[in-house]
């Protein structure tokens, strides 16, 4: 009986125990599955087999292409629609002429279908593939453009490395035979070993996104992962970012300078501008060439249509005058004085080959006189041109680039009528252009009614530029008036076109008689008076109001200021100048 009561005890304690251990092991399970799972994303990889991997600097891109890699001949094809992804969101393919037409920072490339052979920079080089269509998809060869976009193209196993030489290259040496990791932990999967003395490029990335001590690299054989910094050595910098120089530390401050294409570059010896550093005269206007040969069409006028020059040697003595005191020259290119059409500058902005022979034109006149840059003041066009005009300025740019001369751009504010305002893609040349010029005037023009340039609408202009638009607000050069307008009224009607009024003798305009308020809303005075049975009114561009409307400037962090234009001003709209731009 006691040896029956006594086993019960023990058969209790043992169930008991047998419990626990469950538990144990349950637990056990649980804790393996846990860090199973937690692990278990450092093995999983998408790798692509089946083809050529596509490896861009730091990332495999090959699940995010928009069609494969072609390979024949040694020849290595990108289709247009990757190339637009990765290099150039600009390229097009122009239907005229059978091409396509694609831009680096300081090269144009152009491919015509199905030829050997494409222009760089308007020279022709001969390359081992061509532009071509397959699957009604078109290719271009990037094994061959490796200039043009400045790159490194190299392979190794089943993987396509694409390198570009603008970015900053960091390198090491592996101290010991290395696993490269998929992931940053022991823990994850070996992607490739390498050997004591093998090379790896190294990531640029934020510390905070990698664990302490993991660094992210690339092999030779264009694997990318990672490793513990403490098993590399001999850490260099073997290539530096490209970093974009700007023309002029501090603010740009830029006077145009008007003369006719019938007038001479004023002489200027011994005479120095204060308050400026760039110089911006009217030395090159397009126009038609030939225009009195009877045997020409219309449409062969046009053809011939270039940048007619007004330098001569006065204006080859200013340009000598303006270097010598320190000062950028960036003329002025217009179509203002186009002896022709809208029409028929639709014509010639519409075809690329036009395009190319206007380009041309203003390389040669750079190269010839020297120039810094220059100043494109195409005004007027159809807004159905605001295209081909952005087109212009996407084959102009690069080769003004790698010449190192600046391109500024001179638009009218982001509303307005469809030939005047609507005839701009202004996000596009701020992105294209070093600069983006705001004609910040005329608010009303010569046959409207009203102020020329109000602080209001200047500052909602500039803001639409920024946040409407997107251009960077350190491309955006702000244009001022050196002048404003005189209204002559009768019964409330304008009488005739408007009287243009310089800063440099506003006082003189205004009789002693007038009406005079400010208008806080337009940062301007308004004045009034009566003469001879007529009521004149003026909205005041003067030294105060110009006050208010630079100011801007360093409010918005914009690049600097232009003024329209020289013989307009007055000494102390320098003194204001070179204060408010701390020059």
């Amino acid at each position: 009986m006691e040896h029956e009561i006594d086993e019960k005890p023990k058969g209790i304690v043992r169930r008991i125990c047998g419990g626990i251990v469950k538990l144990i092991i349950i637990a056990i399970l649980l804790v393996g599955i846990i860090f199973i799972l937690k692990i278990a994303p450092n093995y999983i990889r998408n790798e692509i087999t089946d083809k050529t991997n596509l490896v861009i600097n730091f990332s495999n891109v090959t699940g995010r292409t928009k069609q494969d890699l072609i390979i024949e001949d040694d020849v290595i094809y990108l289709s247009f629609d990757d190339i637009k992804n990765y290099y150039d969101n600009n390229i097009y393919y122009d239907k005229d002429y059978n091409q396509i037409v694609t831009s680096s920072e300081t090269k144009l490339a152009v491919l015509k279908i199905d030829e050997n052979e494409m222009t760089v920079n308007g020279e022709s080089v001969k390359i081992k593939g061509c532009a071509k269509i397959q699957d009604d998809v078109y290719y271009l060869p990037i094994s061959d453009m490796e200039d043009v976009y400045n790159i490194k193209v190299s392979s190794a196993e089943n993987k396509l490395i694409i390198e570009s030489l603008d970015k900053k290259l960091t390198t090491a040496i592996a101290n010991k035979k290395l696993d490269i990791k998929y992931k940053a932990t022991f823990f994850s999967k070996t992607i490739e070993k390498i050997n004591e003395g093998d090379k790896v490029a190294i990531a640029e990335s934020d510390d905070n996104t990698l664990p302490e001590g993991w660094i992210k690299v690339r092999t030779q054989n264009g694997n990318i992962g990672y490793v513990e910094e403490k098993n590399i050595r001999d850490i260099k910098v073997e290539r530096e970012e490209k970093i974009y120089q700007k023309p002029i530390e501090g603010n740009i401050s830029l006077v145009w300078e008007y003369f006719s294409e019938y007038s001479k570059a004023p002489e200027n010896t011994g005479v120095k501008y204060d308050g400026v550093n760039v110089v911006s005269p009217s030395f090159f206007n397009l126009n038609l060439k030939d225009t009195e040969k009877e045997n020409l069409s219309r449409l062969d006028v046009i053809t011939q249509a270039k940048f007619v020059e007004n330098v001569g040697k006065e204006g080859v003595k200013y340009i000598e005058w303006a270097k010598s005191n320190g000062y950028k020259v960036w003329p002025k290119f217009t179509n203002d004085t186009l002896e022709t059409t809208i029409d028929e500058f639709s014509t010639i902005i519409n075809d690329y080959k036009l395009r190319e022979l206007m380009i041309k034109d203003i390389l040669n006149y750079v190269k010839t006189y020297d120039l810094d840059g220059i100043n494109l003041d195409f005004e007027y066009m159809y807004q159905n041109d605001n295209e081909a005009f952005s087109r212009f300025i996407i084959e102009l740019a690069p080769q003004l680039r790698n010449l190192g001369v600046y391109l500024s751009v001179d638009v009218t504010a982001p509303y307005g009528s469809a030939n005047w305002s609507l005839c701009y893609n202004r996000n596009l040349i701020g992105e294209v252009a070093d600069y983006i010029v705001f004609m910040g005037y005329d608010q009303n023009g010569a046959n409207a009614f009203g102020t020329t340039s109000s602080y209001n609408w200047v500052e909602n202009s500039i803001n639409n530029f920024i946040k409407g638009e997107n251009v960077p607000a350190e491309k955006i050069i702000l244009g001022l008036p050196f002048y404003t307008r005189l209204w002559k009224t009768k019964d409330g009607e304008v009488v005739g076109k408007s009287e243009v009024v310089y800063i440099s003798n506003i006082e003189d305009k205004i009789p002693a008689n007038a009406s005079k308020e400010w208008l806080e809303d337009l940062r301007q005075y308004y004045v009034q008076y009566e003469e001879n049975g007529y009521v004149y009114k003026m909205w005041v561009e003067d030294e105060k109001s110009f006050s208010e409307k630079i100011d801007l400037v360093e409010k918005y962090n914009l690049a600097g200021a232009a003024y329209w234009r020289k013989g307009f001003d007055s000494d102390t709209i320098w003194k204001i100048i070179k204060e408010r731009l701390h020059l």
